[in-house]
């Protein structure tokens, strides 16, 4: 571990006293003891936001003979009939049903919550279960804002429990061999990582203010985010190019990749950031950049690279996500199946297939082989106490690469940071504007 991560966690995490929400359950205690877990013992699960992504947490969940998923939690009473279809097909039961997840959290036979929601409940929700003394696997990215990065670290550091984020590739075997490789010299000095996302994303329109549908409850959909009017562009995928729930490509996609880059080069946060980037396609209600070049610089000479295309694809025929890590004397290229070695001449010296089924790279649910391999390993780690192989204290960082390259773009010049604590030294308009959110209110994380 860096010397400037350790850095960043401890002061994320200094000054616990605890957390409360408005909007949290009353009365949330922790128990004075922790549960000594047998190796084969049962894991009783809840999953909260269904649509799409839970799907292959489900499919995950149902590998483990000694796991199962007691609730299915949503706003919308539609997806919630169509998911129970689902679940009688793909699962063979039909988990309870609840709409609102504060009293999944009551239930002290729930031991460990399950969170894609959309991003701007990823951290509330998180917390909120960690108190409920539940274990979390949460969704990428694990926060909207840098705030509540640093919330989310706390909390996990004050209640011990497991919190694994969902950047699935981080148990990959492959990627897992690669990274031990590269650390012992395979490519020599690593100096570059270079991440890339390619898809062809269609025009989201302009939103029409229509009548909340019947089926969802709107209001809990909103949580923590400052109200808004409903329109007809945004439930149930479209939320992530809106600044009040998502928080773009680079998060929503880019997150992977990036993570792998910064893995491979053994590095934490960055000296400085630059991006330059933006909506190039079509003019609808999408609030973020749709075309994307980030760098983040670190010591040494290494630098992180993201290519982002959403709407366009990379051509020629590239294929639609990756990374890649340059050394002083070879060449290694990542992607979710597998990894390829190649000398300076671009001689591929060998491959490694992930074996297990492909895992699907652009598609919304993203299921396969790694989703198995990394609630696995989130079990063990409830189980046995294993190291989790995305624990909240990493993977935080490479969120916070995430917002500061969202930061750079609207800054439009380059970010100097503290390694320390990610923030942004030179530019106090981009820290006020992107650093914490609005909250709706009684709904704000403290500490």
């Amino acid at each position: 571990m860096s010397e400037n991560r350790r850095n960043f966690i401890k002061k994320a995490s200094a000054g616990a006293a605890g957390i409360a929400f408005g909007g949290s359950i009353n009365a949330m205690s922790i128990p004075s003891y922790r549960r000594i877990w047998g190796a084969n013992e049962h894991i009783n699960c809840a999953v909260i936001g269904i649509h799409s992504r839970a799907k292959a947490h489900f499919k995950a969940i149902k590998q483990d003979p000694n796991a199962k998923v007691i609730y299915s939690c949503d706003v919308d009473d539609k997806i919630l009939e169509e998911h129970n279809a689902w679940c009688q097909e793909n699962m063979g039961y039909i988990p309870k049903v609840e709409k609102d997840f504060r009293k999944i959290l009551e239930d002290k036979d729930i031991d460990a919550i399950f969170i894609a929601t959309p991003e701007h409940w990823h951290a509330p929700m998180a917390i909120m279960a960690l108190q409920a003394g539940k274990h979390v696997y949460v969704e990428k990215p694990c926060s909207h804002n840098p705030h509540e990065n640093g919330l989310l670290v706390e909390a996990q550091n004050k209640y011990a429990k497991k919190v694994q984020m969902g950047n699935q590739q981080r148990s990959a075997k492959t990627s897992i061999l690669a990274v031990k490789e590269i650390g012992e010299g395979i490519i020599g000095d690593v100096y570059k990582g270079e991440a890339y996302y390619s898809n062809n994303r269609g025009s989201i329109g302009t939103g029409k203010v229509i009548e909340v549908p019947p089926t969802l409850d709107w209001e809990m959909w909103q949580g923590p985010a400052v109200r808004e009017e409903y329109r007809d562009n945004v439930h149930p995928y479209n939320w992530h190019w809106f600044r009040n729930w998502g928080t773009g490509e680079v998060h929503n996609n880019g997150t992977h990749e990036i993570d792998i880059c910064r893995w491979a080069l053994g590095v934490g946060l960055p000296d400085s950031v630059t991006s330059f980037g933006g909506k190039y396609t079509y003019d609808d209600d999408w609030e973020f950049v749709d075309n994307q070049q980030l760098t983040f610089k670190y010591p040494d000479d290494k630098f992180i690279t993201w290519t982002g295309h959403s709407r366009g694809v990379i051509m020629p025929d590239q294929p639609g996500r990756g990374s890649t890590i340059y050394g002083s004397k070879g060449i290694i290229t990542l992607g979710r199946d597998g990894y390829r070695l190649y000398d300076l001449g671009g001689k591929l010296i060998k491959e490694e297939k992930e074996g297990g089924g492909q895992s699907a790279g652009t598609n919304t649910r993203g299921e396969g082989q790694l989703d198995v391999n990394h609630v696995g390993n989130f079990f063990a780690a409830i189980r046995e106490d294993k190291s989790l192989n995305s624990d909240i204290n990493e993977a935080s960082v490479t969120t916070m690469l995430c917002h500061l390259g969202n930061m750079a773009q609207d800054a439009g010049e380059t970010l100097k940071i503290d390694p320390a604590t990610g923030k942004v030294t030179n530019n106090e308009k981009v820290m006020k504007d992107w650093w914490k959110r609005e909250y709706a209110e009684g709904w704000e994380p403290s500490v």
